[in-house]
């Protein structure tokens, strides 16, 4: 599908064609106007022509202002306005990588269209910063209400939270109140949600705050936190090593996933070698200190019971259960049949 009707090779050369053949050179190889399509840097440049860095960075602005005078320029205008008219249908506030992708898939056209809205007044370029990725718009008040929009959703994210795309998106909607209605859809929302640095997704397409270890995947434990939050209840330490492998393509060790779910926090050994997630209620601990907070909870049980409510917790063979029950040094049984613990 052909997104630009005019020819970025064909238009670059007539912008260049009244400067002086160093400030052409400097200009092409700056952004990468060349066959290899390889910007190179002021250093570097520099170094071409036996001068400073800052004296290069001083023949580009002058070149790029004589441009901008030229009858050449004046002539282009349809150019930049048909890249006016693509930004605003892609969301009037773009992410810079996204957008040249959007309209070329080859390196050295998009080259060729970052420098038209260099050149342009049209546009206006936002530089990378630790909320947002380096992005360009048309409309700087629209673009002030999505960055204010972007950051009311990751303020409102707990660390361990994580959205499907679409509840986030909702979400991201509701933020922008005065946003004109033709902007507040699905795939704007979607662009825009790709220019922050502080909301990302997991390798399951899960979104939450970038730096959570719910999103940022370190290694085997947060992997294997991704696929137990997935399956959503207990799994054997092979069932997860397995899952791991076959959904993210890691090849993953047995023992080396015992060993991690062993050491985080996050997981709870309920018996057997099947693990829980902490969040879904699950506490560390042997199988006498799960008797124990049961029944301080609920008081004094009868043997049915302890088993029952234990089994809850722990995936355990009942006889395992029962064996720590008969512990006098921690139970006793009552009068009654049931269950306390000893010295109540």
């Amino acid at each position: 599908m052909v997104i630009i009707s005019f020819k970025p090779k064909q238009v670059t050369k007539r912008l260049l064609s009244n400067l002086q053949s160093r400030a052409s050179d400097i200009i092409i190889n700056r952004y990468g106007l060349n066959e290899t399509a390889d910007s190179k840097t002021l250093e570097s440049i520099g170094k071409k022509y036996g001068i400073t860095r800052e004296r290069v960075r001083q023949i580009e602005n002058a070149a790029l202002i004589a441009i901008r005078k030229s009858e050449s320029f004046k002539t282009e205008h349809k150019v930049f306005s048909e890249l006016k008219t693509l930004v605003e249908n892609t969301g009037v506030l773009v992410h810079e990588d996204d957008f040249l992708s959007f309209v070329s898939k080859d390196k050295a056209i998009q080259n060729h269209v970052r420098f038209y809205l260099v050149l342009s007044e049209h546009f206006k370029n936002l530089k990378e910063d630790e909320h947002f990725k380096g992005r360009w718009t048309v409309d700087e008040n629209l673009s002030d209400m999505v960055h204010e929009g972007l950051h009311n959703v990751y303020k409102g994210l707990s660390d361990k939270e994580l959205l499907s795309e679409n509840d986030l998106v909702l979400r991201f909607l509701k933020e922008l109140k005065d946003v004109s209605a033709q902007y507040k859809n699905e795939e704007i929302a979607r662009r825009w949600l790709g220019i922050s640095k502080k909301i990302a997704k997991n390798p399951l397409g899960e979104w939450g705050p970038a730096d959570s270890q719910n999103i940022k995947t370190r290694g085997i434990k947060d992997y294997a936190f991704l696929m137990m939050r997935k399956h959503g209840s207990p799994m054997h330490f092979r069932e997860v090593a397995k899952a791991i492998t076959d959904t993210f393509a890691r090849k993953t060790h047995v023992a080396t996933t015992h060993n991690e779910l062993i050491k985080d926090p996050r997981f709870v050994l309920v018996g057997r070698g099947y693990y829980a997630l902490a969040e879904w209620g699950y506490k560390p601990g042997v199988v006498r200190d799960v008797i124990k907070e049961i029944l301080v909870k609920e008081g004094p049980l009868n043997k049915e019971d302890v088993v029952d409510r234990v089994l809850k917790e722990r995936f355990l063979k009942k006889n395992t259960i029962l064996v720590n029950l008969q512990n006098p040094k921690y139970f006793k049984k009552l009068e009654d049949g049931k269950y306390a613990l000893a010295g109540k």
